[in-house]
């Protein structure tokens, strides 16, 4: 063991005999740094080495702990934030589910009009394509009957002229022919 005491420091030997030296030696110094007075700092203590190294660790100490406040008081923000979205999270979660089942039921509704308006739709275009040839057959009927019409009108006004004109030609031609008088 005395070899390895000699050691340069940065060897890789692994002594637990030297390594719980150290731990006491630092012990010893964090417990003794409270007892030594105001007035021995004053006078020599502050320029010890050994001093230097026990107020750097407990500056160490302080700052450790300082960070391990913050690292706190941040984890229980945190911890709250998730708390409070993770709630948040699962109400918007139920209400979307809510609203799936009811925008589903409403599709299907939705799907059933559309079919009926499509049938509907159908059957009115059916109705719509009938009316328009019953129209379309009225229409030619109403055609040939004015056809008709306006032949037989034609027919009917030459003979109603040639009926004016046999009158006209028999009143002259006879004239005073049917004429009854005593003299005859």
């Amino acid at each position: 063991q005395a070899e390895q005491a000699v050691l340069p420091p940065g060897s890789n030997v692994d002594c637990p005999t030297m390594a719980k030296g150290l731990a006491m030696l630092l012990f010893v110094l964090v417990a003794a740094a409270p007892l030594a007075d105001a007035a021995s700092l004053g006078q020599g203590l502050a320029a010890n080495p050994i001093r230097k190294v026990v107020t750097m660790l407990q500056a160490m100490q302080k700052k450790v702990t300082e960070e391990g406040q913050k690292a706190d008081e941040l984890f229980e923000k945190y911890e709250c934030y998730c708390k409070s979205s993770s709630s948040d999270l699962s109400a918007s979660i139920e209400a979307a589910e809510i609203k799936t089942a009811e925008l589903g039921t409403s599709i299907e509704g939705d799907s059933s009009k559309k079919a009926k308006l499509e049938e509907d739709l159908k059957s009115h275009q059916e109705e719509r394509s009938a009316a328009e040839a019953a129209m379309a057959e009225a229409t030619a009927i109403r055609e040939k009957e004015k056809a008709a019409f306006d032949k037989a009108l034609g027919e009917s006004k030459v003979n109603l002229a040639a009926l004016g004109k046999a009158v006209a030609a028999l009143e002259k031609g006879m004239a005073g022919g049917f004429l009854q008088s005593r003299a005859a």
